[in-house]
């Protein structure tokens, strides 16, 4: 499949009075056309920094990119000067935002909102993208369109702000639709009608999707592969199927055990001990080693390589070396391989 967004060792820095954060540190992946990726990992992890560097949205004052190449139909991203950013931004790849009421201008329609992008970066006139705006905002399920066009943002739900949102994102029907957590704010009925709009309009413009959550639960509905962010690292990546079923690192352990299930309803929820690492500072090691009930002392004074575990899963894990102990997944990871064990033995 056509690789139409490819992030090749990463470093991300932002200068503070307390020194240098290193947000992100060698992040690796790739976008195939027509795929969703999410990006999943707790707060601080580094997934909004990544994403927001793909649209060069970082603060230009104290961010600098240190390292790496954002790659985009053969330009770098990353050499880009603002100027030829805008050409790029909200054309080819455009961003879904977590709150749509800090997205809109509660000054004007959201008609005009949504007919901006198009104007600019479409050479519509105005009477076109107008009957364009309003056919979006039928595509993206608003009733009464025509009315609705004419409305402020504060005249709308917050389920229908975010369609508001997702319509102006697809204006100009973009390669690449970056969507940094959609549907947080939002009521759980309404973040599943969201998640299912979506799916849907991927099918129909044939766009590819990064969604970053915390939300497991969000990720197996809407992804096809899975990365795994901790301490501005991707320490695993995998089809979703592999990622939910055969983890390998003990922080995607962590993250699947804290997840409620029906098979779960008497235990006490896991809980990942301690918190992630200080960035100011980081670990000689493995990242997570301070709170990895399974660390060897390696961990603590070598950052483990991406491991191979089948040609679409890798895992930073030095559990994973020929020499390391056997050591098992907890009883939550154990519960769903024997579910699906054809995807452990896959691998």
């Amino acid at each position: 499949m056509e690789k139409i967004l490819e992030v090749k060792d990463l470093h991300i820095s932002f200068h503070t009075f307390g020194g240098e954060v290193q947000a992100i540190r060698g992040v690796d992946f790739d976008l195939k056309k027509g795929e969703t990726l999410a990006i999943v990992g707790e707060s601080g992890s580094g997934k909004s920094v990544t994403t927001k560097s793909i649209m060069r949205l970082l603060p230009e004052s104290n961010s600098e990119i240190k390292k790496g190449q954002i790659l985009f139909n053969g330009k770098d991203l990353a050499k880009l000067n603002d100027k030829q950013m805008q050409k790029i931004r909200g054309k080819d790849i455009s961003m879904i935002f977590q709150d749509p009421m800090t997205s809109l201008n509660p000054t004007m329609i959201v008609g005009k909102q949504i007919m901006e992008p198009i104007v600019k970066h479409q050479n519509m006139s105005k009477s076109q993208a107008k009957e364009r705006a309003i056919e979006l905002l039928r595509l993206v399920g608003i009733p009464k369109p025509e009315l609705r066009f004419k409305q402020y943002p504060h005249q709308f739900s917050g389920g229908m702000r975010q369609r508001v949102v997702i319509a102006i994102a697809l204006a100009c029907n973009p390669k690449v639709l970056i969507a940094d957590e959609p549907t947080t704010a939002l009521d759980v009925t309404i973040q599943a009608q969201i998640l299912e709009l979506m799916k849907d309009l991927q099918k129909k413009i044939d766009t590819s999707i990064i969604f970053i959550t915390h939300d497991l639960g969000v990720v197996a509905n809407v992804a096809d592969r899975v990365a795994v962010m901790y301490g501005g690292k991707i320490i695993e990546i995998g089809t979703v199927d592999e990622i939910f079923y055969n983890p390998q690192h003990p922080y995607t352990w962590g993250l699947i055990s804290s997840m409620p299930s029906l098979d779960s309803q008497d235990q006490e929820l896991y809980a990942i001990p301690g918190t992630p690492p200080n960035l100011l500072n980081p670990p000689k090691g493995d990242a997570f080693a301070a709170r990895n009930e399974y660390a060897m002392q390696i961990d603590l004074e070598e950052q483990p390589p991406m491991f191979k575990v089948s040609d679409t899963h890798y895992a930073a894990t030095w559990l994973l070396h020929p020499d390391a102990p056997k050591v098992e997944p907890p009883a939550a990871v154990k519960l769903r391989q024997r579910k699906f064990p054809e995807i452990k033995e896959g691998n």
